[in-house]
């Protein structure tokens, strides 16, 4: 009795709790074990949704990304060490194999102290660079908090993420400003269509090693929209690496700060919700979809569902359903802003590419659909779907099917076919005046020959 009362709990606590689409554990990498209590908020934080969250130094012998082949966690947290290295269980090596095990990672840096080579190392496997600089910090003079850095101006006072793009504002945008100390920069490689930024610094921002005292020109390393203060890099397999430049901003004392621009206008931060949006990206709670159901068939009532085999010519209707994992439930897709959803009906090359339209909805599911003929040429063809956009995780469905050719009773009879009428007229009138010329010729009495008389 006691175990049903203890399984009726644990359901409860799971229903109330949300979890990561893709597992709850947690493994917090803080290599000064006095540094907990300055983030406590943060694990209650992540606790009440349901995370069970494992803190451990780098230098623990008990740490390991692995067991018996298989993730030993589901997330990993990385705080910036103060060491060179994170130890023989964190090399760049362990961590890319721990993405490649669909892993997700959140790695946190900081400018107050040089970022440890083995950190930087593990960036440059991604194609994310420092700013050329280890030692570099973000500095802006036009938005910065008057109360807490007057002097170095490197706590960037700056607005919520609100690009263009609708993709970053469903996950990150809102309104406030956020308190973001001594930010460690980052640039992004150009050839990668797997890295997006999520928060780039101002226009008035730069970076430039604040040990070599007041920077001249030639010494500011970049600058601009050049620096990203939050990035993100999403694998081909869906895993997710999320680099923030600041982890003092995740400190209990920012979530409940109070920061004053040059303005003077005096505001409260939203770190605390924009560090559980952040969290909620990095550790697979937003922006996860999945398809629940594939169908084609043709257009005809009663028609036989996804059949193997096609013929060129017909009438056929696809539709997919697509849901979206939202903290904890899953919800029906809406595909953002002026986006389409697409799908190629393709050979060696796509013959259809058309836009799914939503034509239905379930509970926890969109049912996008679209109707076409299929191509006058023969052969394997596949129904594809290959959405992949930033921050969403990819869907890639392929069915393939065969499309033949017209069988030899199924072409229209010649009478049918309107341009025809004419050599068929054709046809039929010299048969006719073929028969009319057979009857005429055996119907026909040969002319009798005159006989001469003689006597």
């Amino acid at each position: 009795m006691r175990w049903c009362l203890a399984l009726l709990v644990c359901c409860l606590l799971a229903a109330v709790n949300a979890l990561s689409s893709s597992g709850s554990r947690l493994l917090a990498v803080l290599e000064d074990a006095d540094q907990k209590d300055l983030y406590s908020t943060l694990w209650a934080d992540l606790e009440a949704r349901g995370y069970d969250v494992s803190i451990e130094s780098p230098k623990s012998d008990q740490l390991a990304l692995f067991k018996h082949g298989e993730r030993a966690y589901d997330h990993l947290l990385i705080l910036p060490p103060k060491s060179k290295g994170l130890g023989p269980s964190l090399t760049p090596k362990h961590v890319v194999d721990f993405m490649n095990k669909d892993g997700n990672v959140l790695l946190a840096l900081s400018g107050k102290a040089s970022t440890s080579s083995a950190v930087s190392s593990l960036l440059l496997e991604l194609d994310i660079h420092l700013a050329n600089d280890r030692s570099a910090v973000v500095v802006d003079h036009f938005n910065y908090d008057t109360l807490s850095a007057a002097e170095k101006h490197d706590v960037l006072v700056l607005q919520r993420p609100s690009p263009a793009r609708s993709d970053v504002k469903a996950f990150f945008d809102g309104e406030g400003v956020l308190a973001l100390p001594r930010v460690a920069p980052q640039t992004l490689g150009s050839d990668s269509a797997l890295l997006a930024p999520i928060l780039a610094a101002p226009a008035t921002a730069y970076s430039y090693n604040p040990k070599e005292g007041v920077p001249s020109p030639e010494d500011i390393l970049a600058t601009g929209s050049q620096l990203n203060i939050v990035s993100a890099m999403q694998a081909r397999n869906s895993a997710r690496f999320t680099v923030l430049g600041s982890v003092e901003s995740l400190e209990d004392k920012w979530f409940t700060a109070s920061v004053k621009t040059p303005s003077g206008k005096e505001t409260p931060t939203v770190n605390r919700e924009f560090a559980k949006q952040l969290t909620a990206w990095a550790f697979k709670e937003t922006g996860v979809l999945k398809v629940d159901k594939v169908e084609h068939r043709l257009a005809t009532e009663g028609s036989e569902l996804n059949p193997s085999i096609y013929r060129i010519k017909n009438e056929t209707v696809y539709t997919i359903e697509v849901s979206e994992y939202v903290y904890d439930k899953w919800v029906p897709f809406e595909v953002p802003g002026d986006d389409e959803l697409q799908l190629e009906f393709t050979m060696l090359s796509p013959f259809h590419r058309l836009g799914l339209k939503p034509v239905g909805r379930t509970d926890t599911s969109t049912i996008f659909g679209a109707q076409f003929v299929t191509p006058d040429q023969h052969g394997i063809f596949s129904f594809r779907v290959n959405y992949k956009r930033p921050f969403f995780t990819a869907i890639e469905e392929k069915h393939e099917v065969t499309v033949r050719h017209f069988a030899h009773d199924e072409y229209p009879r010649s009478w049918v076919i309107t341009g025809g009428w004419v050599w068929i007229a054709g046809l039929w009138s010299v048969i006719g005046g073929f028969l009319a010329f057979v009857v005429v010729w055996l119907y026909s009495a040969p002319v009798a020959e005159k006989v001469k008389k003689t006597q």
